[in-house]
C-alpha cells in the first residue's frame, strides 16, 4: 500500500484549501470540486473529514463522477490520463481539480460541464 493510501484525507484537505484561499477562491468551492468528483455529499465529506478516513478509504467509497476521465493534463509532472493505478489517478483527478481553481478557472470548465 502507497504512502498516499495511508495518509488521511483530514491531513491534506486542509493544504487543498489553503492553495485555493492562496489564489482567492473558497473553501466551497473546494468541497464543490471534491463533491462533483467523488459524488459525496456535503455532510459525507464532513464525516470522512472527521473520521480521519485515509486516502484509500476515502476513494474506495467514492462513486466517480461519469466525466471524471474528461480531467486531462500535467499534475507533479506526470499526465493524469496516463497513470494506470486507478487509486493514483483518483488522487491526481482531485490534485488537478484544485490546481484548476487555484488559476482561476471558471467552475463550469473545471466540473466538465
Amino acid at each position: 500500500m502507497s504512502r498516499i493510501a495511508r495518509m488521511p484525507f483530514s491531513s491534506v484537505y486542509p493544504l487543498y484549501v489553503q492553495k485555493a484561499e492562496r489564489k482567492g477562491r473558497s473553501q466551497a468551492e473546494v468541497d464543490t470540486v471534491i463533491t462533483w468528483l467523488t459524488g459525496y455529499e456535503a455532510e459525507e465529506l464532513r464525516r470522512h473529514l472527521d473520521a480521519g478516513t485515509t486516502f484509500e478509504d476515502f476513494f474506495a467509497g467514492a462513486e466517480l463522477h461519469e466525466n471524471a476521465s474528461l480531467i486531462t493534463g500535467v499534475i507533479c509532472g506526470i499526465r493524469v490520463e496516463e497513470i494506470e493505478d486507478p487509486f493514483l489517478r483518483r488522487v491526481r483527478y482531485l490534485d488537478k481539480l484544485v490546481d484548476e481553481l487555484a488559476r482561476g478557472k471558471a467552475m463550469e470548465k473545471i466540473l466538465r460541464s
